[in-house]
This record gives C-alpha cells, structure tokens and sequence, in this order.
C-alpha cells in the first residue's frame, strides 16, 4: 500500500524560520489559521492529557519516563510552534485568552475516566490517536498554501508517526500479558473512532472561532459552516489508505480479511478527518 510522502524542509521544529514567511500570502488564507490556532490549542493541552495517561500506566516505569520525557515534550513543542506561527502572521489574534477560555471547557472532559479499561485497550485508543492527527497533518502539509506551515505540518506528521510506532509497541507489549480478544480491540478502535466528531479538535476550533469573531459571538450555524468547509478542504488531501492501514494493524487481521473489511475502514478513516 502506498502513501504520499513530503520531504520536510531541512531546518526542525527547534529552528524554524519565521521569518520568511510570505505574510500577504498567510493571511490572504483565512481557513489555515483556524487549522493551525486549533492545533496549537489541542498540542499545548497534552500536559492535561499525558498527566492522566502517567497515572494510568504508573508502574510501567519504561512507558511512563517515554510519556514523561518525550511524548509530551514533542507534543507541547508542536502546540507552541504552531502558536508562534500564529501569533506573527495574525497578531490581532488573542491566542492567550482564546487558549484559556478552551482550557477550561477542555479539562472538563478530559480526565482518566474517560480511558480504556485495560492498558492494551488504552494503547489501541492511543494508536487511533496518533493515526488522526499524522494523516490530519499530512494532509495539512499538503494543503497549506504558505511553505512554513506546510514544512511546520510536514515535521509535525513525522513525530506523529513515530508516536504510533511507539503506542504500537507499548500495545503489543501489554497484550502480551492481557491476551485481549480481537472483539475487544475492535471495539477499541470502534469507540475512539465514533468519538472523533466530538474530540479535542473540534472543542479547540469552537474556541477559536469565537475568539475570532468581532464581536464575539457563539453562531453555532457559522460555526457548523465553518467546520464543513474545513473538513472539505483537509478531505482533498486526506490519504485515507495510510488511515486505514494504521487503523487495521492492531488487529492482526489476515490479509484476505484486511482486504474484505476495507470498505468499512475507508468509511473509519474518513470520520478521523
């Protein structure tokens, strides 16, 4: 199975050259600084998240120092990237008030109950994860109109990738233990797919919406516009096969089944958007 894949620019997430952004082109692209102020909400938010995945796996000392000392480090690190971005071509944008005002619906909801009830289950869910948001910035590199965003998209998707491989493995290593049936997986991956319509992303973008709005207002009519057109724009340049494949591989499914259910994976694929 083949996916597109972009070559990033040769500077990192650590040295990116703001500076040569073509601000007229940015700004003349409205839609990508909701993608981009949304992102940076739910990245910089995975200290909330990644306390309650530490409390979870406490015991697992090789999970939790990966949690602790580089997941979460590169996640913040795209939040606050993504935010510097933000904050030079839009600086009329409040992105600290904005950012707080979706913090405090967002920890709301996000808390260890709303986690798998065994830990394999919950490196399935965590799997389902990173295949969202690595296809979401695939697509994202691909779309962006501005070269920054795009490189700042297309190294962002290669950590993301990596955090899979890890979830991957960490899944496996749980299994080895748990013995969970395949039933149970899929029902894993069935949850945490039909929560995605309802996830971080869309709580990020509602909050920025708002905050954009001169005055504010909550016009959920707009906002449901808005969201739609988004969606349309990352869904021209979505690689569903490279979904489908990252949402299959935790179930060990012979090939000839890989084959039958693809249609139905397609369709999964489709609702990470």
């Amino acid at each position: 199975m083949q996916e597109h894949i972009i070559s990033p620019p040769f500077w990192n997430l650590d040295q990116v050259p703001f500076a040569t952004i073509d601000l007229a082109q940015a700004r003349a692209q409205k839609d990508q600084f909701y993608l981009a102020a949304a992102a940076s909400f739910v990245e910089i938010a995975t200290d909330l998240y990644a306390g309650n995945l530490i409390q979870y796996f406490n015991g697992s000392d090789d999970v939790v120092d990966w949690l602790q000392n580089t997941w979460k480090h590169e996640e913040i690190r795209h939040g606050r990237v993504l935010r510097e971005y933000v904050r030079h071509v839009w600086p009329e944008f409040d992105w600290k008030q904005a950012y707080a005002d979706f913090f405090a619906d967002y920890s709301r909801r996000c808390t260890v109950d709303a986690l798998e009830s065994t830990r394999s289950l919950e490196m399935v869910a965590r799997c389902v994860v990173e295949t969202g948001t690595a296809t979401f910035y695939q697509a994202l590199a691909a779309q962006a109109s501005e070269p920054v965003l795009s490189g700042i998209a297309a190294h962002i998707r290669a950590d993301e990738i990596n955090h899979y491989k890890h979830f991957y493995g960490y899944f496996g290593m749980y299994s080895a233990s748990e013995s969970p049936r395949r039933l149970q997986v899929l029902g894993a991956l069935k949850r945490r797919v039909l929560e995605a319509r309802n996830d971080d992303a869309d709580c990020a973008l509602w909050h920025v919406f708002i905050a954009s709005q001169a005055p504010k207002t909550a016009d959920k009519a707009a906002f449901r516009v808005l969201r739609a057109r988004l969606r349309e724009q990352i869904r021209q340049h979505y690689p569903v096969a490279m979904t489908s494949k990252m949402l299959l591989k935790p179930l060990h499914l012979p090939q000839a089944i890989n084959r039958f259910i693809h249609p139905s994976l397609a369709w999964a694929a489709r609702r990470l958007m």
